[in-house]
């Protein structure tokens, strides 16, 4: 452990990783992106996990705890972390439009623009991942409106991280992201149209029994099929049921009906799967959805826009 780190900081995140069933690897002191000092830790299943079955959480070195909910936020936080941690690539997700991707680099917490704008900035860097080692990516530019800061509990990665990686998802599905070898920043909003202040939920696709099965297909497809050899993916993911507008529940059961009729193989514990041979053998349609999604990331900015020019 680092001595530069606050106390209370380090007992608060030691507090939630035990509850999470989660190690604390190394804390370290870091930097935001102007410079105010953060507290990095890297966390992890067991003491002796590969570096890509880790997680790292980063925090501002002022953040407290103090407020009512925030120390049991970032336990769950943690604890779904934990599960996705079992997945081959953890790293890893799938859209409803059929791209696979990884998210990394992202840079926490938000700060404010640097454009003058009254926006909160965070950025970070989405990869395609369809198995080849393409270099194709988008470097994220994720705008969050002060009338949003306001809903969410803490602009801090436990509290925001959830919302943005879907809010990205929907993002690409508008086809308003493009995967390029290179380039600069490409803007996502985050607003309150991604809110519901009546049910107090966010909202991002509205998806019925078919689209939800079928994005189950594509997930284990990918993420087990194409990605991770053959094991298991976690299919009751709370992250993509906030994205599909369902529940975790929904998806678990909706992957057991899968099973019965051969699509998916169930672990266990029946929260992860894995492809059947005949998920597999439908590997020429899921690289043609890959195709056509990938179509259509390639939105019409004006040229401005499109070549990075967003003062973000």
């Amino acid at each position: 452990m680092t001595a530069n780190i606050k106390s209370g900081l380090t007992s608060a995140v030691d507090m939630a990783s035990r509850e999470a069933g989660l190690v604390i690897l190394s804390a370290e002191a870091g930097t935001d992106f102007n410079g105010r000092p953060t507290a990095r830790f890297r966390l992890a299943l067991t003491p002796d996990a590969t570096a890509d079955h880790t997680l790292e959480l980063e925090l501002s070195d002022a953040f407290d705890f103090n407020k009512p909910d925030l120390l049991p936020a970032m336990t769950s936080h943690l604890s779904e972390a934990a599960k996705r941690l079992r997945n081959p690539r953890p790293d890893a997700s799938v859209t409803l439009a059929g791209l696979p991707i990884s998210f990394a680099e992202f840079r926490w917490p938000f700060h404010l623009s640097t454009s003058g704008a009254d926006t909160h900035i965070v950025h970070g860097v989405v990869h395609l991942e369809d198995g080849t080692g393409t270099p194709l990516h988008a470097k994220i530019s994720a705008s969050m409106t002060v009338t949003f800061a306001e809903i969410v509990p803490a602009p801090e990665q436990p509290y925001a991280e959830t919302f943005l990686y879907n809010a990205v998802r929907k993002t690409f599905d508008q086809g308003q992201l493009e995967l390029v070898k290179s380039g600069n920043r490409q803007p996502v909003p985050v607003t309150t149209r991604y809110y519901s202040r009546w049910q107090k939920k966010f909202f991002f696709t509205d998806t019925d029994d078919k689209s939800r099965r079928e994005f189950l297909r594509s997930k284990v497809y990918w993420l087990s099929g194409v990605l991770g050899g053959g094991q298991p993916v976690w299919i009751a993911d709370p992250r993509d049921a906030q994205y599909l507008n369902t529940t975790a529940e929904e998806l678990r059961e909706m992957a057991a009906e899968e099973a019965d009729v051969g699509w998916l193989k169930l672990a266990e514990d029946r929260d992860f799967a894995a492809p059947t041979a005949k998920l597999l053998e439908c590997s020429e349609d899921y690289h043609a959805r890959m195709q056509a999604a990938l179509a259509i990331t390639k939105p019409e900015f004006n040229e401005e826009m499109r070549h990075g020019h967003t003062n973000m």
